[in-house]
């Protein structure tokens, strides 16, 4: 890297994106105007039903979640460099602690949000330091720290603690219970029987499709209760989201702090990813990337927007066109804050039925405890270990328990006390002791 400047030497593109076995785009090639623009639409789309869900899920505006994705995609590629190609969209690792802390019921308005922003603030802030440290010594004292018995149980945790909270919040009455099965079988079946882009937007299409048959239950054939238009009638097509401001409970901290070492573990993988894929080395930028993504996230917070990540969604989008380069990313982001700036948007989406988010909530919960387990099989846990199957079992029923540790009065909920667990677990028990049964 000596020598280098901060951002790649930009070439653009020599082969034909046309031709049935088209050249990769490198991370520091660019495409025409035209073709790039309808691949930031792409990824747009790509992150668009995640991005969306996860604000609905804890009280946030979703209109502002998206403005801020954008935000913060075109910040992180600023401090970036443009070297790590990478969509940041809400961050479903702060449901728990969010709803944890705020006590939300599950629909409407986040009462206690400006409590949350203050945890995820300095959530950003922390992890914005570790970025730092990583740009200081590298990556390896991090995978030792975090090895994949330990992130892939982390990652499980966060679906397993919310799943008793999401199955009642859609067990209020037969035909709520009903549509959210209607949900899941949507989302299911977009998953397995279709494929390309449409199963890369398995959120988004299997909410529409709940929606409009949910729209023909209720509104046209009033079996139930129907969806109030009124709000996105009166919406203004164009306009700033409202703006929230912060405050800063300690406990609401300790709660939502640890999250970062979820991100950390969660953005090395997503990180890890594209290395592979591109056969570009980006390992030397991932400092950056940390440091990115939590003074993004601090950002966000700071005007009442969710925690952002980086996207498996917008991984697998560069996976399926080989389409690398960073330049796009950074025009997904102008397409997402020009979203952000309709409210009628923003009507549209709050008009969601409960019902509906609780389906798409099961499936998503679902899907981050089996990526845990995923992180597992990849790496091949040897589970032979004593040591591998006390840290997994200790720390999964922990979390999944809401198993809640208080020190000096304060409650670090039960997904910081399982990953402090699991991080302790690890050090001793791996450190000490390599016995097999």
């Amino acid at each position: 890297m000596q020598g280098e400047g901060w951002f790649p030497n930009w070439q653009p593109y020599k082969g034909n994106l046309d031709a049935a076995h088209a050249l990769p785009v490198d991370i520091n090639e660019y495409l025409p105007v035209g073709k790039s623009v309808l691949l930031a639409i792409q990824h747009t789309f790509a992150m668009f039903g995640a991005t969306v869900l996860a604000p609905l899920l804890m009280g946030f505006d979703p209109n502002l979640a998206i403005l801020m994705s954008g935000i913060c995609t075109i910040l992180f590629f600023i401090f970036t460099g443009g070297r790590m190609p990478s969509y940041l969209g809400s961050s479903f690792a702060f449901i728990g602690p969010v709803i944890a802390v705020t006590a939300y019921a599950g629909t409407g308005f986040n009462a206690n949000l400006d409590v949350a922003l203050g945890g995820i603030i300095a959530c950003g802030i922390f992890y914005a330091f570790i970025g730092l440290v990583v740009m200081a010594v590298g990556t390896r004292w991090i995978e030792s720290l975090m090895p994949p018995i330990v992130t892939g149980a982390i990652v499980m945790i966060i679906g397993l603690n919310l799943a008793p909270v999401t199955v009642q919040g859609v067990s209020a009455n037969t035909f709520d219970i009903w549509m959210a099965l209607a949900t899941i079988a949507c989302i299911g079946s977009v998953a397995v029987f279709t494929r390309g882009m449409m199963r890369r937007l398995l959120l988004l299409v299997g909410l529409v499709a709940s929606y409009l048959f949910y729209f023909i239950l209720t509104n046209v054939l009033a079996l139930g209760p129907a969806i109030d238009f009124q709000g996105v009638q009166q919406a203004a097509w164009f306009g700033v989201p409202s703006l929230h401001q912060p405050s800063f409970e300690v406990s609401a901290i300790i709660a939502i702090v640890p999250v970062a070492f979820i991100l950390v573990a969660e953005n090395l993988g997503h990180f890890k990813a594209v290395e592979g894929m591109t056969q570009t080395r980006v390992t030397p930028y991932i400092g950056r990337a940390f440091f990115a993504d939590g003074v993004a996230t601090a950002l966000s917070a700071g005007v009442g927007g969710t925690g952002v990540t980086t996207y498996a969604e917008n991984i697998g989008v560069m996976a399926v066109t080989k389409v690398y380069s960073s330049i796009v990313f950074a025009l997904a982001g102008v397409v997402a804050i020009l979203l952000g700036l309709s409210p009628k948007f923003g009507a549209l989406i709050q008009s969601i039925p409960p019902a509906i988010l609780g389906g798409a909530s099961i499936v998503v919960f679902g899907l981050i405890t089996i990526a845990g387990i995923k992180i597992w099989i990849d790496n091949q846990v040897d589970f032979r270990k004593n040591s591998n199957l006390m840290i997994g079992a200790m720390t999964v029923i922990m979390g999944a328990g809401n198993f809640s540790l208080n020190i000096a009065g304060f409650d670090l909920g039960g997904i910081g006390t399982a990953t402090l667990a699991a991080i302790v677990l690890n050090f001793v028990f791996n450190r000490f002791h390599t016995e097999s049964i």
